[in-house]
């Protein structure tokens, strides 16, 4: 048959300049600080969403808050996007799910404004009590109310939390300190972490509303938690009770909301957040702003120095892992990896998606041939096998498999969308781990391809290892010398006869192709002699690989 050319054809996403970050909203400066020596970092705050649709093709991370929306068109096209990251928590103003089909990872910042989120969510708890706003409002314009201003006490008052995660975690402490006693509603929340912050947790949001003086919400914006406080939910409540928002707009529905306050089935609100922002003049989230029983400010559960520092420092500390191979600490389309483990993982990410590429390029061929009708085992060996979070490496086979035969409709293949990469190219591979090796002597940790091939009923296998942090190729069907997978490998497989490796050099010699290294394996076929040759060259040999002679005294078919 004609000789295997193998060529490491991939090229650097990006452009040959540094890499460009898009950050078309306000961000702590403290964060953006790190990435300027390694990225193009553009401030472009106020961009329109044409804007933002037109520029975005030339961007490699795109770093936003909560007023950008970052579309699945916005993601469509940008063809360079690896990253979006939102310098806080929520993230319902990205597309998610076409992120993850452009396999765009996502990251966040959960834990950047924890104390601030809790400290405005007590801060509107006590000025819904004491009726601050209207206090305030009412002394500017020269009004000395005091009697129409009479508040209530928080002290053996009972709060409310409906999501008992980090932020309502840390509000309840505080509400404790207050003297409030706590009771919580989250079917995720551990009993022992409530007992020991003094919260009690009930079954049901119906058990919740009845007995609760203050009610605060902190989920996110979710399909199961858009309008889940309606108006059979308020008519349920306390005349004297009051509800705080400083979480996503939506989990109250408005306007039963704002029924609930014109009917005094409740008695106040205190809310940072709306479902439109800014609101729109004569909306229903404005006449809630404007209402005399709420409590209203612009979203600034997050506005404060220390958090707008903390939450930068963490979604650049991200972008500029991403951005340099690394993986995220807080992604949200993408599996968590403790970094002990990514450091072992990483030389086995590079193995992987090497053996993936020799695969494809040495069993399956050019460009329109088919990888459907394969099935595929990766099997971890020895030290490997204990690695439980296989994600990137399973990630690395299908780019491998993919990459030198199909564009992936524009997509880059990671730990995102491999698996639906895989789905849409009929690959099937499965994961299995062994701590014994095939040769347990020599390798601590071995990797090996097999594939069954359901068209020709038959099966190829490529092993590799690492080495120093150098990856090997140890077996490649039944060719068992070690080489690394780099540069062109020239692959033949001959008759065992004399002046077949003094034919290949003068074969490349006559095209100017310098040989970098050859090995040779003889095979035991069972039937003519035959030997398997693998040869780095300097160059490409296209165009010259027809030129040694078939049959007897050429190449030998395998």
């Amino acid at each position: 048959m004609a000789p295997t050319a193998i060529h490491d054809e991939r090229v650097p996403t990006g452009s040959p300049g540094k890499p460009r970050i898009l950050v078309p909203e306000k961000v702590s400066p403290d964060g953006l600080s790190m990435l300027a020596s390694d990225f193009e970092v553009d401030l472009r705050p106020g961009l329109s969403a044409d804007e933002l649709l037109g520029a975005i093709s030339s961007y490699h991370g795109l770093i936003v808050r909560s007023e950008t929306k970052v579309t699945a068109k916005i993601l469509s096209a940008g063809i360079k996007l690896r990253v979006v990251a939102r310098a806080g928590v929520g993230v319902d103003n990205i597309d998610v799910d076409a992120a993850t089909a452009q396999g765009i990872i996502v990251v966040n910042s959960p834990s950047g404004n924890i104390v601030a989120a809790a400290e405005h969510t007590v801060a509107l708890l006590l000025a819904t009590a004491r009726n601050i706003g209207r206090a305030d409002r009412s002394f500017k314009e020269g009004k000395w109310e005091r009697s129409k201003l009479v508040g209530v006490e928080v002290g053996h008052k009972t709060l409310g939390i409906i999501g008992l995660g980090k932020v309502g975690m840390k509000v309840a402490r505080m509400c404790v300190g207050l003297g409030m006693k706590v009771v919580a509603v989250d079917p995720y929340a551990s009993a022992d972490l409530a007992k020991q912050a003094n919260v009690e947790l009930v079954a049901s949001l119906a058990d919740l509303l009845p007995i609760v003086d203050f009610l605060t919400i902190h989920t996110p914006l979710l399909a199961s938690t858009l309008d889940l406080l309606g108006e059979e939910e308020f008519k349920r409540m306390k005349k004297t009770a009051r509800v705080l928002n400083v979480a996503r707009g939506g989990v109250y529905n408005e306007a039963a909301l704002l029924k609930a306050l014109d009917e005094g089935w409740i008695a106040g609100a205190g809310l940072d957040v709306f479902t439109q922002e800014p609101p729109e003049e004569g909306s229903v989230a404005a006449q809630l702003a404007k209402h005399p029983k709420v409590v209203s400010t612009p979203h600034l559960g997050a506005s404060t120095v220390e958090a707008q520092e903390n939450v930068s420092l963490d979604v650049c500390g991200q972008v500029l892992l991403i951005l340099k191979g690394g993986l995220p600490t807080s992604a949200v389309n993408a599996p968590l990896i403790l970094p002990e483990e990514y450091r072992k993982l990483q030389p086995f990410v590079k193995l992987i998606e090497k053996m993936g590429g020799l695969y494809t390029q040495h069993y399956v061929g050019a460009k329109g041939r088919m990888l459907g009708g394969r099935k595929f085992e990766l099997v971890y060996q020895g030290d490997l096998a204990s690695i439980t979070n296989t994600r990137p490496l399973y990630a690395a086979l299908v780019k491998g498999l993919v990459s030198t035969i199909s564009d992936s409709g524009g997509r880059d293949v990671n730990i995102v969308n491999a698996n639906l990469i895989a789905k849409e190219k009929g690959l099937v591979i499965n994961e299995m781990h062994t701590h014994e090796t095939s040769d347990s002597q020599t390798f601590a940790s071995l990797v090996k391809l097999r594939c069954i091939d359901t068209e020709k009923s038959g099966e190829q296998i490529i092993e590799g290892y690492v080495s120093g942090n150098t990856v090997y190729i140890s077996k490649l069907g039944r060719f068992t010398a070690s080489f690394t997978p780099e540069g062109t490998l020239l692959i033949l497989h001959n008759y065992d006869e004399p002046g077949k490796i003094g034919g290949v050099g003068t074969a490349l010699g006559k095209h100017g192709i310098n040989i970098r290294f050859m090995t040779v394996a003889s095979l035991d076929s069972g039937e003519e002699p035959a030997m398997d040759s693998l040869t780095r060259v300097d160059s490409a040999v296209a165009g010259m690989e027809r030129s040694a002679p078939n049959g007897k005294g050429g190449t030998k078919r395998s």
